[in-house]
């Protein structure tokens, strides 16, 4: 039995986010091209202050965009890739630090549509840490999930970072086929981003 069509709205946040936008893509830069290159990086971006030592707490939403944006302009040949492995990263640590044992164990288990619902009620009541000042909604219907972040305001066109976090966290409790599609986006002069996550 599929569970009922639902949509939560969260309101717009304080306009920060969660240190991992920062931390997850430094980290990435570092491996891919070494620590020099991450320093310089952090340097053109702004952020020298993290040179000794990476965020630990929320964070302005402008020091992740910043980075981000950076590493597009440094590294326009693989910064999808360096972003979307941030995003993996990132959903590795909400699982290791942010998600109890229990209800991953629980979420696996379930049918992926009641899996699916329960995980976007839980991201809805956290948006703030991933959207910042944008609004974030999301509506679970028959195989899918639709999310938006409205003024998203770290947004790079095609949202790698965002898409990794999503895919890595529904393969991982709701369904290992779930697909993410980014068919909206502010990177690209949309007005919201719009991802769709299937497992059909």
């Amino acid at each position: 039995m599929s569970p009922p069509a639902a949509a939560w709205v969260a309101p717009a946040g304080p306009g920060k986010v969660g240190p991992n936008a920062i931390i997850q893509l430094a980290a990435v830069l570092r491996e891919a091209h070494g620590a020099a290159a991450e320093a310089a990086t952090l340097r053109a971006a702004g952020l020298a202050r993290y040179l000794d030592r990476l965020p630990s707490r929320m964070t302005d939403e402008r020091e992740a965009a910043a980075l981000h944006r950076t590493v597009m302009d440094r590294y326009a040949a693989d910064w999808e890739d360096l972003s979307w492995r941030a995003g993996e990263r990132t959903a590795d640590y909400l699982l290791a630090h942010r998600i109890p044992r229990a209800v991953q164990w629980l979420l696996r288990r379930l049918p992926a549509g009641w899996a699916a619902r329960i995980l976007v009620r839980a991201i809805a009541r956290h948006a703030w840490t991933f959207a910042g000042s944008g609004t974030f909604s999301a509506r679970v219907g028959p195989g899918c999930v639709r999310l938006e972040i409205a003024a998203n305001p770290v947004a790079m066109p095609g949202c790698p970072w965002h898409c990794g976090v999503f895919t890595a966290l529904f393969r991982r409790l709701v369904a290992a086929r779930a697909v993410v599609r980014h068919e909206r986006c502010v990177g690209w002069g949309d007005q919201a981003c719009g991802f769709v996550v299937s497992w059909r």
